[in-house]
Protein backbone atom coordinates (compact mmCIF):
# COMPACT_ATOMS: atom_id res chain seq x y z
CA UNK A 1 0.00 0.00 0.00
CA UNK A 2 3.24 2.69 1.06
CA UNK A 3 4.72 1.80 -2.78
CA UNK A 4 1.47 2.80 -3.99
CA UNK A 5 0.89 5.87 -2.36
CA UNK A 6 4.79 7.01 -3.09
CA UNK A 7 3.76 6.09 -7.12
CA UNK A 8 0.70 8.08 -7.00
CA UNK A 9 2.62 11.30 -5.07
CA UNK A 10 5.69 10.96 -7.49
CA UNK A 11 2.96 11.16 -10.48
CA UNK A 12 1.10 13.93 -8.65
CA UNK A 13 4.73 15.77 -8.37
CA UNK A 14 6.17 15.36 -11.54
CA UNK A 15 2.69 16.61 -13.26
CA UNK A 16 2.87 19.75 -10.93
CA UNK A 17 6.11 20.17 -12.11
CA UNK A 18 5.26 19.89 -15.88
CA UNK A 19 2.03 21.88 -15.27
CA UNK A 20 4.76 24.37 -14.23
CA UNK A 21 7.18 24.03 -16.96
CA UNK A 22 4.78 24.16 -19.51
CA UNK A 23 3.44 27.80 -17.71
CA UNK A 24 6.89 29.14 -17.68
CA UNK A 25 7.94 28.09 -21.29
CA UNK A 26 4.60 29.83 -22.69
CA UNK A 27 5.16 33.00 -20.44
CA UNK A 28 9.32 33.30 -21.69
CA UNK A 29 7.84 32.51 -25.41
CA UNK A 30 4.80 35.46 -25.54
CA UNK A 31 7.76 37.61 -24.03
CA UNK A 32 10.16 36.99 -26.63
CA UNK A 33 7.84 37.32 -29.42
CA UNK A 34 6.19 40.26 -27.78
CA UNK A 35 9.94 41.70 -27.79
CA UNK A 36 10.32 40.94 -31.67
CA UNK A 37 7.18 42.47 -32.50
CA UNK A 38 8.05 45.51 -30.58
CA UNK A 39 10.88 45.57 -32.43
CA UNK A 40 9.05 45.69 -35.62
CA UNK A 41 6.60 48.34 -34.73
CA UNK A 42 10.16 50.91 -33.43
CA UNK A 43 8.93 50.78 -30.10
CA UNK A 44 10.80 52.51 -27.23
CA UNK A 45 12.64 50.70 -23.80
CA UNK A 46 9.55 51.20 -22.10
CA UNK A 47 7.23 51.14 -24.15
CA UNK A 48 8.03 47.75 -25.63
CA UNK A 49 8.83 46.41 -21.74
CA UNK A 50 4.79 47.71 -21.67
CA UNK A 51 3.96 45.87 -25.08
CA UNK A 52 6.22 42.53 -24.01
CA UNK A 53 3.52 42.30 -20.22
CA UNK A 54 0.66 42.80 -22.26
CA UNK A 55 1.39 39.83 -25.23
CA UNK A 56 2.17 37.62 -21.88
CA UNK A 57 -1.44 38.97 -20.52
CA UNK A 58 -3.33 38.10 -23.90
CA UNK A 59 -2.01 34.25 -23.28
CA UNK A 60 -5.01 34.28 -20.19
CA UNK A 61 -8.04 34.83 -22.38
CA UNK A 62 -8.45 31.59 -23.91
CA UNK A 63 -6.77 28.44 -23.97
CA UNK A 64 -3.94 28.23 -26.64
CA UNK A 65 -2.05 30.68 -28.67
CA UNK A 66 -4.51 31.70 -30.98
CA UNK A 67 -5.25 34.65 -28.48
CA UNK A 68 -1.34 35.62 -28.61
CA UNK A 69 -1.30 35.38 -32.45
CA UNK A 70 -4.55 37.55 -32.48
CA UNK A 71 -3.22 40.43 -30.70
CA UNK A 72 0.55 40.54 -31.73
CA UNK A 73 -0.91 40.37 -35.86
CA UNK A 74 -3.55 43.02 -35.07
CA UNK A 75 -0.70 45.23 -33.22
CA UNK A 76 1.43 45.00 -36.17
CA UNK A 77 -1.07 45.55 -38.54
CA UNK A 78 -2.08 48.60 -37.17
CA UNK A 79 1.18 49.75 -36.57
CA UNK A 80 1.55 49.26 -40.67
CA UNK A 81 4.03 46.16 -40.28
CA UNK A 82 4.29 44.00 -43.61
CA UNK A 83 3.94 40.78 -41.59
CA UNK A 84 1.91 37.88 -42.23
CA UNK A 85 -0.19 35.09 -39.85
CA UNK A 86 2.69 32.68 -41.31
CA UNK A 87 5.15 34.74 -39.98
CA UNK A 88 3.74 35.59 -36.68
CA UNK A 89 3.06 31.73 -36.10
CA UNK A 90 6.69 30.92 -37.57
CA UNK A 91 8.47 33.47 -35.18
CA UNK A 92 6.32 32.27 -31.88
CA UNK A 93 7.13 28.68 -32.78
CA UNK A 94 10.79 30.12 -32.59
CA UNK A 95 10.55 31.66 -29.65
CA UNK A 96 9.57 28.80 -27.95
CA UNK A 97 12.60 26.88 -29.09
CA UNK A 98 14.03 29.49 -27.33
CA UNK A 99 12.07 29.79 -24.24
CA UNK A 100 12.80 25.84 -23.75
CA UNK A 101 16.36 26.43 -24.56
CA UNK A 102 16.73 29.76 -21.64
CA UNK A 103 14.20 27.58 -18.98
CA UNK A 104 16.94 24.87 -19.32
CA UNK A 105 20.23 26.77 -19.61
CA UNK A 106 18.71 29.05 -16.40
CA UNK A 107 19.65 32.81 -18.47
Amino acid sequence: MTSFKDRERGEEAKYAFDEETAFKVAARRNRLLGEWAADLMNLTEEEADSYKKAVVQADFEEAGEEDVIRKVLGDLTAASCDVDEAAVRAKLAECEVEARRQLISGT
